[in-house]
């Protein structure tokens, strides 16, 4: 028999950390290779991560919620035996399930979190829990202790949502030193009584504002905008995707228009596909267009690796399956890393302009808005024509407002300049 460590792996590219979101195993289960074993977040992406090994999962070493660093171990699987982890983890390795086998007792250091996480005294039906500092923390500003409750986590444990839970009935501690003050007079808003309410943050909103924050504090961010007329382009798709659908099994969006085009146009100004580095502007001579989508949880931007080099429908494919897949959940580690610029419809909730912020490291994102029937002046003449915004956020290290403004024109005029014949379907 052998004992082989699950780590963190590297769900992106500059991803350093991941946080575990929910267990689909329980200590003690039977596992098979490659059966969905966790859920992880991470800025970049939500996923089930497939276990490598087959065996008995003997330890969680990371509780529900709590983040660590790629590659501190999370969990330990009992094999059959220790030669078998071997091909499992070359595998593994390479769908990214970052992860090693080594002796049974982890060496000082591999799993920081867990170690740092002080036991205390809880018992429910046999089993020991342990509490994190978040949920001590959070049980001391209340005033409650956590061993009177029930845990609802992983063995017993009581996690941040029991205590939560236990507020509706206790206050915090420095409530009890001062008198409660005067009912206020206006009517409450929920018939709780409560005029507020916490909403505890997912794993994924939490990543997502880290995530924000350091885009905004790495790279000094411009944004332009320009109005595009794709009268030609609507009339051309509405005339195609019924016939579209029927011979590819897909719907044909605007979508797939505007990626080809911006493939199109970072062949001509390869610096918007580029990123900064200290030894200077790494140009890349490869497109791997990211597609924003839009999630429950938030926001995850899967990569269409090559994206430059596809045809119109295989495109059209590649995009449909990332999206269908990130909101299943569904996607795998390669699907989001090596982006090299993103685009993003926010056209799809009724934006009209947007400043996108930068998904890092790239130089830029690029923004379709809604089609909207105007007004406009044509040739000395006042027509209806459906117009379009497209919106450019862009690393002002790396692109100044005239080649930013260049790049968008030459969008511009390849969506206005749409024929039948731009393509075949």
């Amino acid at each position: 028999m052998g004992v082989s460590q699950i780590k963190m792996p590297q769900l992106g590219e500059s991803v350093t950390e991941g946080t575990v979101d929910k267990w689909l195993k329980h200590e003690g289960d039977m596992v098979k290779r490659d059966e969905p074993l966790v859920e992880v977040v991470t800025d970049k992406v939500n996923a089930e991560i497939p276990s490598p090994f087959e065996g008995k999962l003997v330890k969680i070493a990371v509780a529900e919620g709590e983040t660590v660093r790629v590659g501190a171990v999370i969990a330990q699987i009992e094999t059959a035996a220790a030669a078998a982890a071997a091909p499992a983890q070359a595998k593994a390795k390479e769908a990214g399930s970052a992860h090693a086998e080594v002796p049974p007792e982890p060496a000082a250091g591999n799993a920081p979190v867990a170690q740092a996480a002080a036991p205390a005294e809880h018992t429910d039906g046999g089993e020991r829990a342990r509490l994190s500092p978040a949920v001590r923390k959070l049980a001391a500003e209340h005033g409650i202790d956590p061993t009177s409750l029930k845990g609802s986590g992983m063995g017993g444990r009581v996690t941040r949502d029991d205590i939560l839970a236990a507020t509706g009935d206790a206050q915090p501690a420095v409530a009890a030193q001062a008198p409660a003050p005067p009912a206020p007079s206006p009517a409450p808003a929920r018939p709780d009584g409560k005029r507020e309410e916490l909403v505890k943050l997912s794993v994924m909103r939490k990543s997502i504002a880290e995530h924000m924050v350091r885009s905004l504090a790495t790279s000094p961010h411009a944004w332009t905008l320009q109005e595009v007329d794709v009268t030609n382009l609507v009339r051309y798709r509405e005339a195609e995707k019924d016939s579209f659908k029927a011979r590819h099994g897909g719907a044909l969006t605007y979508l797939p228009f505007v990626a080809q085009i911006v493939c199109e146009a970072l062949k001509e100004f390869p610096w918007l596909n580029s990123s900064w580095s200290d030894d200077g502007v790494i140009l890349k001579r490869y497109v791997n267009l990211g597609i924003a989508v839009s999630i429950p949880d938030g926001l995850i931007v899967p990569v269409v690796k090559d994206a430059d080099r596809l045809g119109f429908t295989d495109l059209v494919r590649a995009i449909n399956d990332l999206v269908e897949r990130a909101r299943n959940k569904q996607l795998k580690t390669e699907d989001v890393q090596a982006g090299t610029f993103t685009l993003n419809n926010t056209g799809a909730t009724g934006s009209v302009a947007s400043q996108p912020i930068i998904n890092q490291p790239q130089a830029a994102i690029l923004t379709t808005e809604s089609i909207v029937k105007r007004a406009v002046v044509v040739d000395d003449a006042i027509a209806i024509r459906h117009m379009m915004n497209t919106c450019l956020s862009f690393d002002h290290r790396i692109i100044d407002g005239m080649m930013a403004g260049q790049f968008l024109s030459s969008v511009k005029q390849r969506l206005e300049g749409w024929t039948a014949g731009s393509i075949r379907l």
